[in-house]
């Protein structure tokens, strides 16, 4: 089938392609029994199960991992059984909404505005579950390469489910080749492969200097105050030009890829006017290559409600971003001995490591990344790039692990007005059909690129 008649399928398609994306958003599958019940997650492994199995699919079945979620998987073999795999990899759980009254639409329904579908994984990830149908649909049909399908059921919540099973599973998801959709393109209508993603550290450390709190004006002065030493701490993590300057840790790396406009990046960021940019070099390496260091949240009594008092403790939760080359151990470690180095007055300090994740470079260049590479020009109409990616997503160094021979490509629907874990997520979907005629594409020609 030409590329001129997908891409004609692709288009009557997307009708179907929303109505799958309404449901599917229509879930509140958020993998934390805390906030979601765990029967909506089960409802969206269902629902994943009975679509791959209407694109022909068997033996789709619902297998608990580690954590206890659902990772849904099945089979679709191809027209020659000595044909290359591909694994089809998404997730269908989602973030949580975090503030309804930031969201302009409700999270949980699906709604068109200015051009856009609105909603909680429109984008992250359940646009990609839908690209993925759409995509096989349209070629309605055997294809030359052997397909499964991996769709899991709490990356959101990184407790580690599917990377397990893995690991406890490695010949079920044997493949040349592993499709993570769970990135996507520098902008609208810009292809693109993701080729790095950074690492991550979290770590929270906790600041003891009294018994309990004191009078500020009878105490305040001599006494050492918990809260300003955490303060002073966590300055000496950035320079005055917003590099990350964690002792121990490099930060003068330079990207090589695809270069990330400082104009485009100011608006997809939201900057507000006469805000710069942090750091001193270039926006790609800043977000792709250096370090980052984020300070999540602190415990400290809000300004509301608080007294004329001096704190005895104080918390933060620190996040610590690493790109390839940098070994995320070594970084937690160089973190924790900079954090009690700098301690001012000798307070107490404990650092507790919540996660540590290693960065990841995916191979280029092979048979797999050709394919894809000519399917992606001929669906967007323009070159695919290579990009970086600030985000971490552990299960592909698990991929690279198992299976040290397979391609492993990271692409999607998801780009930067998507705001991703942010209220009013969103999905263009032209990202869905354009992203369904190059996978379309890609499977039909990676057989004979192999």
């Amino acid at each position: 089938m030409t590329a001129v008649e997908l891409r004609r399928r692709i288009a009557d398609l997307m009708g179907r392609a929303r109505t799958d994306l309404a449901e599917l958003v229509a879930i509140p599958s958020v993998a934390d029994p805390r906030q979601f019940p765990p029967e909506e997650c089960a409802r969206a492994a269902e629902w994943v199960a009975a679509a791959f199995t209407s694109v022909g699919f068997t033996g789709m079945g619902l297998h608990e991992t580690a954590d206890g979620s659902s990772a849904v998987y099945g089979e679709r073999p191809g027209t020659d059984p000595d044909a290359p795999t591909v694994l089809l990899y998404a997730h269908y759980d989602v973030q949580p909404p975090l503030d309804l009254a930031a969201w302009r639409t409700p999270p949980f329904e699906l709604t068109e505005a200015g051009g856009r579908w609105y909603g909680r994984g429109t984008a992250d990830c359940k646009g990609n579950i839908v690209m993925h149908l759409t995509a096989l649909r349209a070629l309605d049909g055997p294809v030359p390469v052997n397909l499964k399908v991996i769709v899991e059921g709490s990356e959101e919540q990184g407790t580690g489910g599917l990377e397990d099973f893995v690991v406890h599973h490695p010949d079920l998801l044997r493949a040349d080749t592993i499709l993570v959709c769970d990135t996507g393109n520098a902008a609208v209508g810009l292809p693109a492969a993701t080729v790095t993603l950074r690492g991550m550290v979290n770590v929270v450390v906790t600041v003891e200097a009294l018994a309990g709190e004191l009078h500020s004006g009878m105490f305040g002065g001599a006494a050492p105050d918990a809260l300003a030493a955490l303060v002073q701490m966590v300055a000496t993590l950035r320079d005055p030009a917003g590099n990350t300057t964690v002792a121990g840790l490099e930060h003068g790396q330079t990207w090589t890829g695809e270069p990330y406009p400082t104009d485009r990046f100011r608006d997809d960021a939201g900057l507000r006017e006469g805000v710069s940019l942090l750091g001193d070099g270039t926006v790609s390496d800043m977000i792709w290559a250096r370090p980052a260091l984020t300070v999540l949240g602190i415990d400290c009594p809000p300004v509301v409600g608080s007294a004329a008092a001096i704190q005895p403790r104080a918390r933060a939760r620190l996040n610590l971003r690493v790109p390839p080359g940098t070994d995320a151990v070594k970084a937690q470690d160089a973190l924790i001995a900079h954090l009690k180095t700098v301690a001012p007055w000798g307070v107490h300090v404990e650092v507790e490591s919540e996660a540590v994740g290693q960065p990841f470079e995916a191979r280029t260049g092979g048979p797999a990344y050709r394919a894809l590479s000519s399917a992606m020009n001929d669906a967007f109409g323009r070159p695919m790039t290579t990009l970086g990616q600030g985000g971490s997503i552990p299960l592909c160094n698990v991929f690279a692990d198992t299976y040290p021979d397979a391609e492993i490509i990271l692409m999607g629907v998801e780009e930067p007005q998507a705001l991703i874990h942010a209220p009013n997520e969103s999905v263009d979907p032209r990202e869905i059909a354009d992203m369904a005629l190059a996978e379309a594409l890609f499977l039909q020609r990676y057989s004979g690129a192999a």
